[in-house]
C-alpha cells in the first residue's frame, strides 16, 4: 500500500477565474437589492473572519509562482497552483469523489481535507491507505467554506450539485474550485480527464478512460444486438426501514441505476413513473402491478443478503413472478454497493449483465473481474484483495 511523505506546507494561493455574471438593472425590486447587499455583507464578514482567525491564513495572489488552468465540468477556467499539492473535497457524495481521486498515484499525499464517509461498511480508502488520517482533516457533513478554507487548499473539488451550498462561498474567498459530476458513464470519462489534469497525470487518466470504455463497450456490444421485445422487464429497488417496516424506492430515469439496466440488456419498468428527482417511494401494490421478470434489491445502510432474506420471507412477495422464478437478486457490494455512481458502477454493470443475460455472459467470471478491477484501479495485490475486499463481499455474486 502507499507511502505517505510529509505534506509541503508552502503558503501560496492562486484564485480561480470565474466568468463574470451579467446583471440587469431593470425591474429589480428593493427586496432583491436588499438580499444582494446582505449576501455581500456575509461574504465580506466571512473573508475578514478568515483573515483574523488564528491558524487560518489567507494565501495572497503570487504572480511569480507557476500556475495551471483546468476547465471543469461547468466549463469554467480555474487557475490553481502548479502542482496542486493541497487538495480538499467535501459535500454530498464525497466518497465518489475520493474514490475517483485515489485512482491516481500520489492522491494520498495531496489530500488535506475530505468529508466524512459514512455509507456502507466503513471507509474503503482508510482500509487501503494506512496514512489516510495522518495529515488529512475530516470534515463534518455540515462543513462550510470557512472550515474548508482553514486547511489552505490549492484547489477544492466538489460535485456540481454543491456549487450553491459550498462552492460559491469558496469562490468568493478566491479559493480555486473545480466542479465535476461523476454521475453517468460519459461524465466519468470527462471527469477522470479533469482529475488527471489536476494531478498532472494525463497518461493515467487516459489509461483509466480506456479501461472504463473497454469494459462498458464489452457489455454493450453484446446487448445492443438484442431484440428489446425479448429483454427481461426489470425493477430495481432500494431498501430502507421505517419503524421496523420495509420502505422501497425507485431511482429516477436519468440516474446511473437506470442506465445500468439498459446497458446490461434489460428494460426498466419504472421510467415512465419517475422521470426525475431523487429516490421515490413505491408501495407493494405498484410493485405487484409491474410484476417484473427480475427484481434487483439495493441496500446502502445494511447488508443486502439480510435484506433479500427478509423481503422473500413475506408471503405477498413470494407471489411475484420474479420470486417464483428465483430472479430476485441482491446487488453486490464490498465496502459500498456496486449500483451507484462510485467507480464500482463498472463492476455493477458487468454483474447485472450476467443476471439479465446469463447465456450471453456465461463466460464472464465476476470474481476474476473484481480482482482485475481492484488490481488495476488501486494497485492492490491479490493478498490485499483477499484481506480487505473479499471478506466484505455480499450479494448474488455466484
Amino acid at each position: 500500500m502507499r507511502n505517505h511523505p510529509a505534506h509541503d506546507t508552502r503558503k501560496r494561493f492562486i484564485g480561480s477565474r470565474v466568468p463574470r455574471s451579467q446583471v440587469s438593472r431593470s425591474g429589480v425590486s428593493r427586496s432583491a437589492v436588499g438580499k444582494t447587499r446582505a449576501a455581500a455583507c456575509i461574504v465580506t464578514i466571512l473573508a475578514l473572519t478568515l483573515i483574523a482567525a488564528p491558524g487560518v491564513q489567507s494565501r495572497p495572489m503570487a504572480e511569480d509562482l507557476p500556475t495551471m488552468t483546468v476547465v471543469d465540468a461547468v466549463g469554467r477556467e480555474v487557475i490553481m497552483p502548479q502542482p496542486a499539492e493541497r487538495i480538499a473535497m467535501a459535500g454530498r457524495a464525497v466518497l465518489m469523489l475520493a474514490d475517483a481521486l485515489y485512482l491516481f498515484p500520489g492522491a494520498s499525499e495531496r489530500l488535506v481535507g475530505v468529508g466524512s464517509i459514512t455509507q456502507g461498511k466503513g471507509n474503503f480508502l482508510k482500509a487501503i491507505d494506512p496514512h489516510y488520517r495522518d495529515n488529512t482533516t475530516i470534515f463534518s457533513s455540515t462543513v462550510g467554506p470557512e472550515q474548508i478554507a482553514a486547511v489552505r487548499p490549492d484547489v477544492v473539488i466538489l460535485k456540481r450539485i454543491m456549487r450553491n451550498e459550498i462552492g460559491e462561498g469558496l469562490e468568493q474567498l478566491g479559493i480555486p474550485v473545480v466542479y465535476v459530476d461523476l454521475e453517468t458513464p460519459a461524465q466519468y470519462e470527462r471527469d477522470l480527464q479533469i482529475l488527471g489534469r489536476i494531478m498532472e497525470n494525463r497518461n493515467r487518466s487516459e489509461e483509466l478512460v480506456d479501461y472504463f470504455r473497454s469494459v462498458r463497450s464489452g457489455v454493450q456490444q453484446r446487448t445492443d444486438a438484442l431484440d428489446p421485445t425479448v429483454m427481461p422487464r426489470v425493477l430495481l429497488l432500494s431498501y430502507t426501514e421505517s419503524g421496523g417496516e420495509p420502505v422501497f424506492a425507485i431511482p429516477p430515469s436519468s440516474w446511473i441505476q437506470t442506465d445500468l439496466v439498459h446497458m446490461a440488456g434489460g428494460v426498466p419498468v419504472w421510467t415512465d413513473t419517475h422521470p426525475g428527482g431523487g429516490w421515490a417511494p413505491v408501495g407493494f401494490e405498484q410493485i405487484a402491478a409491474w410484476d417484473p421478470d427480475v427484481i434487483i434489491l439495493v441496500a446502502y445502510r445494511q447488508g443486502v443478503d439480510r435484506v433479500k432474506q427478509r423481503v422473500l420471507s413475506r408471503p405477498e412477495w413470494r407471489q411475484l413472478r420474479a420470486a417464483q422464478h428465483d430472479a430476485v437478486y441482491g446487488f453486490p457490494a464490498d465496502f459500498y454497493s456496486w449500483d451507484q455512481p462510485d467507480v464500482r458502477w463498472l463492476l455493477g454493470l458487468q454483474w447485472l449483465a450476467t443476471r439479465l443475460q446469463p447465456e450471453l455472459f456465461a463466460d464472464l467470471d465476476m470474481h476474476s473481474e473484481m480482482r482485475r478491477f481492484f488490481r488495476f484501479l488501486y494497485s492492490l495485490t491479490d493478498e490485499e484483495i483477499d484481506e480487505v475486499i473479499v471478506p466484505l463481499l455480499e450479494g448474488d455474486l455466484h
